[in-house]
């Protein structure tokens, strides 16, 4: 891998901080998690459409720019660097996205593309079911097909957006007579569908960022199905992959989380005595955040050379995941009794956002398939050891 980047690359570079630097709202968003700051956050993913900067990977036809993977990295670690708002279509445009141009139909592409690279409709996961969570293949949910329809009877839980979100995308049993990995499809739902309800589930915060699907004879058009019916295990695990690699979590989070953590280190030393030991540790987050981003370059380079993710993704998730939750402990020992004041104390540190990305952080190891899950599959597919 070269690592050094081009001067078209550069350029690029220079060109998203210029425009983040002149268009990010002056005052913060409020909360995506409310119905307020939901749709002042959809407003601020049509105004990134509206410049070009919403899917710069994706094609021009679809409000991409068509740049390559290196490109895409690069915007994302100037806008996190950046401060900009936080993206409230993520599982859309990072994670479901990417499915659909793989398994979506001509039709499919026109239909969601660019209301979804617009904000114009926000997307939810419906994946996990109450006693279904990494385990995927064990899901009960069932959609029979009726004419043109799917009729669609069962529960989802922790929908992520899902509580104001315009659409979801479930795995569905569609042969009622299989198990685990087989008879399992994709379906595209309407967040207004008759028979569909929601339900918020709220966080310890209070806010919902997460919701419980009822389906009671919920009819679904069958040409929302992504792929052909019954191979809904292939496309999810194409969609996995974006989960845990690539797409949900490129390195620019953890590199401006680093960055901040050493300006906090800063601070806090010029004030009072520091732990001298929470320095080393100060320094390994940094470099582990750094070495996760050219890890994850080597991997783009080695897929635009035509090959292919597969289980690495596993080692991503579980690297990234566990690199979150350090780097936020460490700037809570940094801040000791401080680390603990809500937003509007008025002695909190960076308006109490390290204990609020902590407690997000705690998350990671658990969502987009558990790290215990993650280390199987390594374990298998990588290091080939046996099966248990």
């Amino acid at each position: 891998m070269d690592l050094r980047f081009t001067a078209d690359q550069r350029d690029f570079r220079d060109e998203v901080r210029t425009w983040l630097a002149e268009n990010i709202p002056a005052e913060p968003l409020p909360p995506m998690d409310t119905p307020e700051g939901f749709e002042a956050h959809r407003g601020w993913e049509r105004i990134l459409f509206d410049a070009g900067w919403s899917v710069v990977n994706w094609p021009e036809a679809y409000g991409g720019r068509e740049v390559g993977l290196v490109e895409w990295l690069l915007f994302e670690e100037e806008y996190y660097r950046s401060g900009a708002p936080g993206r409230v279509n993520t599982n859309g445009i990072t994670l479901l996205g990417p499915t659909l141009f793989a398994y979506g139909t001509p039709e499919q592409h026109e239909r969601f593309m660019r209301p979804m690279a617009a904000g114009d409709e926000i997307w939810a996961q419906g994946w996990s079911e109450p006693d279904s969570g990494s385990d995927l293949a064990s899901i009960s949910t069932r959609a029979i097909r009726d004419g043109d329809d799917f009729v669609l009877n069962g529960q989802k839980t922790w929908c992520s957006r899902g509580a104001w979100a315009d659409w979801m995308f479930c795995i569905v049993r569609t042969d009622p007579d299989s198990e685990r990995h087989r008879g399992l499809s994709y379906l595209l739902v309407p967040a207004d569908s008759p028979g569909l309800e929601r339900r918020p589930v709220g966080r310890l915060d209070g806010e919902p960022a997460f919701a419980e699907l009822f389906f009671s004879d919920c009819r679904v058009p069958a040409v929302n199905l992504l792929g052909e019916e019954g191979q809904g295990w292939s496309v999810a695990m194409a969609t996995t992959s974006s989960e845990r690699g690539l797409n949900l979590r490129a390195p620019g989070r953890f590199l401006a989380a680093a960055g901040r953590l050493a300006d906090l280190y800063r601070r806090a030393s010029a004030e009072h005595d520091v732990d001298p030991g929470v320095l080393d540790q100060v320094v390994r987050a940094w470099m582990a955040a750094d070495a996760y981003r050219w890890q994850t370059y080597a991997t783009a380079s080695r897929l635009q050379a035509g090959g292919e993710l597969g289980a690495s993704a596993s080692m991503m998730k579980v690297f990234w995941s566990e690199l979150d939750v350090e780097l936020h402990a460490t700037a809570l020992r940094l801040l000791g009794s401080h680390g603990e004041l809500v937003a509007d104390a008025p002695e909190a540190v960076d308006a109490g956002s390290w204990m609020s990305g902590y407690l997000f952080a705690l998350s990671g190891p658990i969502y987009a398939g558990t790290n215990e899950i993650q280390r199987n599959i390594i374990a298998e597919r990588v290091l080939g050891l046996p099966r248990k």
